[in-house]
């Protein structure tokens, strides 16, 4: 949402884009590895322009 991850990841993956913003909040609050794999996401989408 703040950067366009998930919208982006939702393009190229076909999925729901609800469902993986959910995804990326629970593994926030769960594991704490979803904040880093925003991040990677967002440099790798950033790169491929």
């Amino acid at each position: 949402m703040i950067l366009g991850v998930s919208q982006w990841l939702s393009d190229k993956l076909g999925w729901n884009v609800t469902y993986i913003r959910i995804a990326f909040v629970v593994s926030v609050l769960a594991f704490g590895t979803g904040l880093g794999l925003y991040l990677i996401l967002w440099l790798v989408k950033a790169l491929s322009k």
